[in-house]
């Protein structure tokens, strides 16, 4: 890249869209982001999974929406479901710069028991099955159904041109992942021309990809179909009193097996044909280890990408402080990420991710821990390999992830010695006061 080149992108206070083609304004992007997230235990309490903050100012769902930005699609659907006030706040505040005038649309589109049954989604499918005249409206000919609840960097155009020549029914994101962890995911096994001609979800005996018997291909929640099919699938599925509605479980590996159906894969990869990075955040050591990944030095994630930026909301804050340079009484952070409007008062933070409007007081250490918005961590303290939940006042010369036993009796702990700590189990309920008592 030129010099001209290097300063034209350095400069220049805005991003350059990508055109917008007829391929791109006849699709539609549906993102599922109903998810109860139970698996993260009390970080899903009062707030649904894509709306749990990530990286220091983000929250999860902002991946998948700037994906879609970013690749220049703008015609998008958000189905929300499970405690999804923060979600929907969050989604108005910061993601409301689009034109409906012109096309460009998030539409909150959330379960409303629009069926004769009148109950809420029962699954993936069911979810965009119970808001079809919803899709028929915006009469697109290709859509994307995406989760709103991983964390990875994606151009969307790449895989819909491939769904596209390839003449595809349905296009199956997909990554590879170690056998070992296979069990968890939908696994796909394909031929030659990466046909998939079987789809199991989460078999307790994955499959392997030939020649790679370490490791399986699975889905990443990422389908494209083409609308009249799609319509079609879902109507056949709705009278299925066996299904469960989802498409992981059910539409996808009944679709496989039909001769007159193509189902294809599109691997994920980097410019070097290696698998890309994408993450699933739904338990709690899997959140707390891809925070720890953005602060490494070349981390995989590239928050720092200005032609691919990660949109979000925030409010608006002065930058970090770090103050005091004593000798054991220095404001200081190493290998971190630190938010603004957060103060570092005689403190040392080292492999932590604080997120915006925190504070940590003198004397006190923060290791391997992420620190969600509006912490008060008090004087003399130590903590490690935690996650401090929005809100939360630490007392003076509290010790959390040193010990074991001490910690069990207050804090959540994962198998690998997380800790989860959350304003209620400080005794400090934010949420709901004294207004009920569980």
């Amino acid at each position: 890249m030129s010099d001209k080149s290097i300063n034209s992108d350095r400069y220049r206070y805005y991003i350059m869209p990508k055109n917008t083609n007829a391929l791109r304004r006849c699709t539609l992007v549906l993102i599922l982001a109903g998810g109860e997230g139970s698996r993260l235990y009390g970080l899903t309490k009062w707030r649904a999974k894509p709306a749990v903050p990530f990286g220091g100012k983000y929250r999860i769902i902002d991946f998948a929406l700037s994906n879609c930005v970013n690749s220049g699609l703008r015609r998008i659907g958000v189905l929300t479901q499970y405690k999804a006030h923060s979600l929907i706040r969050h989604l108005q505040r910061g993601w409301s710069f689009m034109r409906p005038e012109i096309g460009e649309f998030i539409e909150l589109i959330p379960a409303q028991q629009r069926t004769a049954d009148k109950h809420w989604y029962l699954g993936t499918a069911d979810a965009i099955f119970q808001n079809l005249d919803i899709l028929n409206r915006h009469a697109p000919e290709f859509i994307i159904v995406l989760g709103g609840d991983h964390i990875y960097q994606m151009d969307y155009t790449d895989m819909l041109l491939k769904h596209v020549a390839k003449e595809a029914d349905i296009t199956v994101g997909c990554i590879e992942v170690p056998l070992a962890d296979a069990k968890g995911y939908g696994v796909m096994a394909v031929d030659n021309e990466l046909n998939i001609i079987d789809f199991a979800e989460k078999p307790k005996s994955p499959e392997p990809i030939p020649g790679k018997p370490d490791t399986a291909m699975a889905s990443m929640g990422i389908y494209i179909f083409s609308k009249k099919f799609l319509v079609q699938a879902l109507l056949e599925d709705a009278e299925d009193v066996n299904s469960s509605h989802d498409f992981g479980k059910d539409i996808i590996p009944r679709l496989v097996q039909r001769p007159d159906t193509r189902v294809v894969a599109f691997p994920f990869q980097n410019e070097n044909g290696e698998p890309a990075y994408w993450r699933d955040v739904g338990t709690v050591d899997s959140y707390w280890q891809a925070n720890m990944e953005l602060c490494d030095i070349d981390p995989e994630l590239n928050l720092y990408d200005r032609e691919w930026p990660v949109w979000t909301y925030q409010t608006q804050n002065p930058p970090a402080k770090f103050i005091f340079d004593d000798e054991g009484r220095r404001g200081e952070a190493i290998d971190s990420l630190v938010s603004a409007g957060c103060i570092i008062s005689g403190a040392r933070v080292k492999r932590s991710v604080i997120f915006f409007l925190s504070r940590v007081e003198e004397h006190s250490l923060v290791k391997d821990s992420v620190v969600l918005p509006k912490v008060t961590i008090g004087k003399n303290c130590r903590i490690q390999n935690t996650i401090i939940d929005k809100g939360c006042t630490i007392p003076d010369n509290s010790e959390i992830g040193y010990d074991l036993e001490k910690d069990s009796q207050k804090f959540f702990i994962t198998d690998n010695g997380i800790r989860l700590v959350t304003p209620k189990m400080l005794g400090q309920d934010l949420y709901t006061g004294d207004l009920l008592s569980d």
